[in-house]
């Protein structure tokens, strides 16, 4: 990438490929569906729409083509607020698009179709993506889907994750998808790159998937380094643990493609965790408990908060909302519970619109539901159009 963006400071940059996405008009196979409606969706680019909506100063950079879909993507993500000065136009390659069924990315018959292949976004390099431009926010977000799409992309990937001096703090949702890598060793590759974050989120069922790891103690025994390790438990929520590093150096990281320590369980040898005799795993004592585990990198705080009952109309973006409710608690500095409760709110706004993107709700609003106490946040309810109502429309109990 030629040249600097402008001097202006952002809280978050995002890196990574958006797309032109075709929603059905209606359910059924993408054989039987008569037209689409044209929106935008994209890892990176929704988290940083999210955030944008939210109130923060975010810019994405990525590669678009010179073309009618590219000129598309840009105004859309920049109708949300975003920055997107550091997107570069490739006369030569194309804007990425894909079409979608209606049904559950988890289910038979859900169908996605990419036409990315060869797309600008692909050749993004450490040789066209400037680190100054890169690193000129307090944060920088990833995701795993960046690595896979060309050699060049995990070439950039594995420089922005590299723990070098003046970097932003990086954050990494691994985003696995299968179909992606043309070779089984993206999944020992995503791990590689998870350990250079600081802040990561993985699935319980894509690192049961992609890395055998099954329960929130042995991801996090696999992926010490990062400080703040974000474990989504589907349903049943989310676990944030959140360490305070111990006094020396810090152990070496493992090579590449191993797990650290690991016995045939998954653990790591030396962890302990300190909790009741009723705790479950990973220390928890029940929804919104703290738990504490030591291990050579420091002690980790481990927080558990249960997901939100939500009237689901399309589950794709939930996750991208989820990294941005937590991000942005995580930048106005508020603690773990409340990080992993603006998670879930915000996922709740995605969850609750057909598209990728859902309008966040107000902060005032937000902040009001996540301060509720344990019992009025499990007795919560959000159906479509939730985060326009008013005080007293949302069910709060």
């Amino acid at each position: 990438m030629t040249g600097t963006l402008p001097q202006v400071h952002a809280e978050v940059v995002c890196l990574g490929e958006s797309m032109v996405t075709f929603l059905p008009s209606r359910p059924g196979p993408l054989a039987d569906v008569p037209s689409f409606d044209r929106t935008i969706g994209g890892a990176e680019s929704n988290v940083a729409c999210a955030l944008a909506a939210a109130g923060h100063r975010v810019r994405w950079i990525s590669r678009v083509g010179a073309d009618g879909f590219g000129d598309h993507l840009v105004r859309s993500v920049a109708a949300y607020g975003v920055d997107t000065s550091g997107v570069r136009r490739d006369p030569e390659r194309p804007t990425g698009v894909y079409f979608r069924t209606a049904t559950d990315r988890a289910t038979d018959a859900h169908e996605v179709v990419y036409y990315r292949a060869g797309s600008a976004a692909s050749a993004m390099s450490p040789g066209n993506m400037a680190p100054e431009d890169l690193w000129s926010g307090t944060l920088l977000h990833l995701s795993g889907i960046t690595a896979a799409l060309s050699h060049d992309c995990l070439a950039l990937m594995r420089a922005l994750t590299a723990r070098v001096p003046g970097r932003p703090l990086v954050s990494f949702d691994v985003n696995h998808r299968p179909n992606l890598w043309r070779d089984p060793s993206g999944v020992r590759v995503l791990l590689d790159l998870a350990r250079g974050a600081d802040v990561v989120f993985v699935g319980e069922d894509e690192a049961a998937a992609a890395w055998d790891l099954h329960g929130a103690e042995a991801i996090r025994a696999a992926l010490p380094e990062p400080r703040t390790l974000v474990i989504k438990r589907g349903a049943a929520g989310a676990t944030v643990y959140t360490r305070e590093p111990a006094p020396g150096p810090e152990p070496e990281s493992t090579a590449p493609g191993a797990v650290p320590g690991a016995s045939a369980t998954g653990r790591r040898p030396g962890r302990t965790a300190e909790a009741g005799p009723d705790a479950g795993p990973g220390g928890r004592t029940g929804p919104g408990a703290t738990a504490t585990a030591a291990s050579a990198y420091g002690r980790d705080t481990v927080v558990s908060v249960p997901a939100l009952r939500v009237e689901v109309i399309a589950p794709v973006g939930a996750g991208d909302a989820f990294a941005a409710g937590f991000l942005s608690a995580t930048l106005r500095g508020l603690p773990a519970a409340a990080r992993l409760r603006h998670g879930h709110l915000m996922a709740a706004a995605a969850l609750t619109v057909p598209g990728d993107l859902g309008a966040p709700p107000a902060r005032a609003d937000a902040d009001r539901l996540a301060g509720l106490d344990d019992g009025a946040w499990g007795r919560l309810r959000l159906g479509p159009g939730w985060t326009e109502a008013t005080e007293q429309e949302v069910r709060t109990p």
